[in-house]
């Protein structure tokens, strides 16, 4: 296969076999309902405490996990192409297995930045490091993590449906495509290029419109993804 333009869409699914849970899979994060409240704008300012704990809790087991034979097949394909890998996660697992061109949709959880407001004073911060009512972003305010929670506005939409729009290969990986907006970018796909989906469970969504479907895990899927690829 020449060189192309590789653009992976990936969910938690892609680090569970890391050790980390799902969100919507069967016991999956927001099944926990006080959980999902944890995860909301509501909690950050009314409950601040108790939101930095879920948040710091969560930090905790991800300095604990590493990546998986899933993520670092992705990144080595950098090696003979451009990759852009898209993630709904919010662990740095692609970053650590060498990819170097992640976008995260929903923030990422070795980062923080201020209450008042969500893009300033964004910086690197030690997941084994609680952050605590009290600490202080460098504006002076409440530091917090650098999330998207619930109620809040995905910033990197429009840069992320470029890249797919723009993809010679779409992957998608270990994601239920249950939530939106990021569900929606199976549609930004060019209709023309091959499209793949790698997921145990049942995806009619994607297989309507002709992504080829490995029902397996990430790193079972991944492999028969580099096989088709030596048919392209």
């Amino acid at each position: 296969m020449t060189r192309q333009h590789i653009v992976f869409l990936t969910g938690a699914g892609v680090s569970v076999e890391s050790g980390l849970s799902t969100f919507r899979g069967k016991d999956g994060l927001w099944t926990n309902e006080e959980w999902a409240y944890l995860a909301s704008t509501d909690a950050l300012y009314n409950d601040t405490q108790k939101c930095l704990d879920f948040y710091n809790f969560r930090r905790k087991k991800f300095a604990e996990v590493e990546p998986n034979e899933a993520h670092r097949m992705i990144a080595e394909l950098e090696n003979d192409h451009q990759v852009t890998v898209i993630t709904q996660n919010v662990d740095n697992l692609h970053e650590r297995a060498s990819s170097s061109h992640v976008i995260h949709l929903h923030g990422e959880l070795n980062k923080v930045c201020s209450i008042e407001n969500r893009t300033t004073c964004v910086k690197e911060y030690p997941l084994t490091t609680p952050i605590k009512v009290g600490d202080k972003a460098e504006d002076g305010s409440q530091l917090r993590p650098y999330i998207v929670m619930f109620g809040e506005y995905i910033d990197s939409m429009n840069v992320a449906i470029d890249y797919v729009s723009k993809a010679d290969i779409f992957v998608v990986i270990g994601t239920s495509l249950k939530v939106y907006p990021a569900a929606g970018f199976i549609n930004y796909a060019h209709h023309e290029v091959p499209k793949f989906v790698i997921d145990p469970g049942e995806m009619d969504q994607c297989t309507q419109l002709g992504f080829t479907h490995f029902k397996t895990t990430a790193t079972a899927g991944m492999k028969m993804l580099l096989e088709a690829f030596k048919e392209l």
